[in-house]
């Protein structure tokens, strides 16, 4: 490769002898050698190499000191670029201590008490950022805590698998159709199964259902990796009333399918507490299911948000694909938008 500098030496070189040359030389030199002297410094000039040299910056062996450009817009580029390399470096950098710190992703077991004493196990998938935001989730009376065993890893977005070969009668443990979560986001989530209630509910307990859920709910606050101050808590039908009577301090929101004052808490009077608090409240109910209908539709609230759909379904049965405007599960996504935030 030539070098700018090498090249532009052999031509100062050159003229400086030329020039001891004519001044040897007698003033009586022919006209020709003269003419050929104007030649040659003209052809050194005008070399689009070494025009090339002059207009490169050049930089003294050894000084140290960067190339000044003086083309503002080269400067302007070369500084953006130096900003996405250091921006670049930054979310690597930032990245590799989120996997660092992050807990193992497979669902653990979580032994807690209820309010009231009753012994109790929950089940907990890490998310990927550690301390970060957390998903509580309640079930409905027909089931239990298995309901959630498509959504948890949705939510958690960190490759733990789903149900597989599910039914047409449970769309919800079906992950195939749910929204993309987008690969940046990742949730720890927290399921546990009410008292009285493993493959459906065999008695009704309203008491101590509430109790199992402000258990549930001091517990996912001291789970490892898991951020206290930012936790949501979603629900279907009497979990639809423990995420609203649940959603204490910490929390910052509860969506609700199908709440019916189950647990023996007003509806509404947890909306306005949630209202005084500045926390959301949303609740989705079919305008033929009368208990679920009547707890919607009697709130109210400046942070309140309710949604009806025709029909008379209830709770998880709400979970159904290309069936309701809005979508149930979009309606999850945009919930989570407004209290924790997407990216």
């Amino acid at each position: 490769m030539i070098s700018y500098d090498n090249l532009d030496r052999d031509v100062k070189e050159r003229n400086n002898k030329e020039l001891i040359i004519m001044k040897s030389k007698s003033v009586r030199f022919t006209t020709g050698l003269i003419l050929c002297l104007v030649l040659v410094l003209s052809a050194a000039c005008s070399s689009p190499t070494v025009q090339e040299a002059v207009e490169a910056p050049v930089v003294e062996e050894g000084s140290g000191e960067a190339p000044v450009v003086e083309d503002s817009n080269d400067g302007a580029a070369s500084e953006a670029a130096a900003q996405e390399v250091e921006a670049a470096e930054a979310g690597n950098l930032e990245q590799e201590e989120e996997s660092e710190d992050s807990l193992p992703p497979e669902p653990q077991q979580v032994p807690f008490l209820a309010a009231d004493g009753y012994e109790q196990v929950g089940t907990y998938y890490p998310g990927a950022k550690n301390p970060g935001p957390l998903v509580f989730l309640m079930h409905w009376a027909p089931g239990d805590q298995t309901d959630w065993d498509a959504i948890a890893p949705w939510l958690q977005n960190r490759g733990m698998p789903a149900p597989e070969n599910v039914g047409p009668e449970k769309p919800w443990l079906d992950a195939s159709w749910f929204p993309d979560l987008g690969e940046n986001n990742s949730f720890g989530v927290f399921a546990f199964t009410f008292r009285h209630c493993e493959g459906g509910c065999s008695e009704f307990d309203r008491e101590g259902w509430l109790n199992d859920a402000y258990g549930a709910y001091e517990a996912a606050l001291t789970l490892p990796g898991v951020d206290p101050e930012r936790m949501v808590i979603i629900g279907a039908s009497i979990g639809a009333d423990g995420a609203a009577d649940a959603c204490l301090d910490g929390c910052l929101g509860a969506l609700s399918l199908s709440p019916g004052d189950y647990l023996g808490v007003n509806y509404s009077e947890a909306v306005i507490a949630a209202e005084e608090a500045g926390k959301p409240f949303w609740c989705l109910a079919a305008e033929s299911d009368t208990p679920s209908y009547t707890a919607c539709s009697t709130a109210e609230g400046e942070q309140y948000r309710s949604i009806f759909y025709p029909g008379s379904e209830h709770g998880m049965a709400l979970v159904v694909p290309d069936t309701y405007d809005p979508d149930t599960m979009q309606v999850v996504l945009e919930f989570l938008d407004l209290t924790i935030g997407l990216k």
